[in-house]
């Protein structure tokens, strides 16, 4: 057994296929006894890496895209989740949401978590034709403050997990407008990051890794939620049920887990967003940034031609 210790940025739904990876024994099958940190504040995933407590860290890929060259190396070789988990929270009902009615409105967006959350909204904005400098936005406060704020009358728009947006709707805080989960597209949204470049040994233990999350993956694909509520409930106490299931059924339905390679196309798409917020001078190649070894088994044809 070799250990191998995980430091995620959060726990989230969009994480599942690790959990049941982890509940069901996937991890333990490939030879690996797979722990899990969330620290706080979340960048401490980071050091993390750095004092070699950790063989991964998990969140964006925003983070090794703007660090690589300008200091430590970090290396994605794993995707979890291919959708952003996030939703459009307004005042009018979704049948009446336009996008082109957006410049001149304020969004509330969290920032006290990285910079994801704003980077995907203003993407969004621009493939819709719009400019993002059209709109205001408030987006240095912690998520749950601009919830609240929102509900008493800031802003006009606000940017928020999926999850908590359909809790703020059966609340009747607001509607989810745009449910970009659904609607959003594909980006590597979620990944598994390591320290510096990569060598055979520790591919191998990332290859095992990926394997074991590709079964949490397709044994969440092959199943309704339903069928394992108590232990959705027990992940995620803070939620009402309802809600975990109907979310998980979504992220089933529309492509949140797929495999454990990085999507070329989404990985594309996305590093012209993280570009646009300057967080790089410029796209990064796939090949690049990523160590794709570890994930090689589920290589599509057309990447290789």
């Amino acid at each position: 057994m070799f250990d191998f210790h995980v430091a995620a940025t959060g726990q989230s739904l969009n994480y599942l296929p690790h959990y049941i990876a982890a509940r069901e024994g996937f991890f333990e099958a490939e030879g690996l006894r797979v722990t899990v940190s969330v620290p706080c504040p979340w960048d401490l995933v980071l050091e993390e890496l750095r004092r070699g407590t950790a063989q991964a860290a998990l969140g964006g890929i925003w983070v090794p895209s703007m660090y690589l060259g300008r200091g430590t190396r970090f290396t994605p070789f794993a995707q979890i989740a291919a959708r952003a988990p996030l939703a459009v929270v307004g005042r009018e009902k979704q049948d009446e949401f336009r996008w082109d009615r957006l410049p001149g409105k304020v969004a509330l967006m969290k920032g006290s978590n990285g910079a994801s959350v704003g980077l995907f909204f203003k993407q969004c904005l621009r493939e819709h034709g719009i400019d993002p400098g059209q709109l205001g936005y408030i987006q240095d406060l912690d998520g749950a403050m601009l919830a609240e704020l929102f509900h008493g009358g800031m802003g006009d728009y606000l940017i928020v997990d999926y999850p908590n947006a359909l809790r703020m709707e059966v609340e009747a805080r607001g509607h989810v407008v745009q449910p970009l989960a659904i609607t959003g597209g594909n980006v590597p949204w979620s990944v598994y990051y390591a320290l510096g470049e990569s060598d055979p040994q520790r591919q191998e233990l990332q290859a095992r890794f990926a394997r074991a999350l590709n079964q949490g993956m397709e044994w969440i694909l092959a199943r309704d939620p339903e069928t394992y509520a108590g232990f959705l409930a027990e992940t995620f106490p803070s939620l009402p049920l309802s809600i975990v299931l109907s979310v998980a059924r979504t992220y089933i339905a529309h492509g949140m887990w797929t495999t454990p390679r990085i999507d070329a196309d989404g990985y594309r798409r996305w590093q012209e967003g993280i570009m646009a917020g300057h967080l790089t001078s410029a796209a990064i190649p796939y090949e690049q940034l990523i160590d794709s070894v570890p994930t090689r088994q589920w290589q599509r044809a057309e990447e290789t031609a």
